[in-house]
């Protein structure tokens, strides 16, 4: 039961931290991965997750962390995206990685199409007195990745190992 509350509960709550985070404020705290971490080692050791899988869902997690931080060093996205990517693959191995990357990639892309369609119009005073949303609305502002990261990966949760064997 208590196993049961964990997968339900740990990886959708610090997802919607992630992304409400990002909206918010432009970040995803280290905290958020290194949690995401922890929580994926304690529930796989207490599920009895093999040790050879565990080293298959890190294994994705590191390739994710690569990749993420190219991306990062070429500006395309922010450190805490990339952390957030690669704890996330931690999470989903490389069973649902391709799915969740690609479905990343398209409400990513749809994310920042919207933002940049937002910023065209003037802001109206009521919302413009608000730092967040006047911080989305910069016209060389960042795009909130991890918002879409965060939904992919709430998107495809379900399908998993840990939502499928709950009971």
């Amino acid at each position: 039961m208590i196993l049961d509350a964990a997968r339900l509960l740990v990886f959708p709550a610090l997802m919607a931290f992630a992304a409400s985070s990002d909206l918010f404020t432009m970040t995803i705290s280290n905290r958020v991965a290194i949690l995401l971490a922890l929580g994926f080692g304690a529930l796989a050791v207490a599920t009895g997750m093999p040790l050879a899988e565990i080293g298959m869902h890190a294994g994705a997690a590191a390739l994710t962390l690569v990749i993420g931080f190219v991306f990062f060093a070429r500006g395309w996205i922010g450190g805490g995206d990339a952390k957030l990517a690669a704890a996330t693959a931690l999470w989903l191995g490389f069973g649902f990685l391709y799915e969740y990357l690609l479905y990343a990639s398209l409400l990513g892309g749809v994310l920042t199409l919207a933002l940049l369609e937002f910023r065209k119009y003037a802001l109206p005073q009521r919302f413009a007195e608000s730092a967040w949303i006047g911080r989305l609305h910069q016209r060389d502002g960042g795009i909130p990745y991890g918002i879409a990261l965060a939904a992919a990966a709430l998107l495809i949760y379900p399908s998993t190992p840990w939502m499928t064997t709950i009971g």
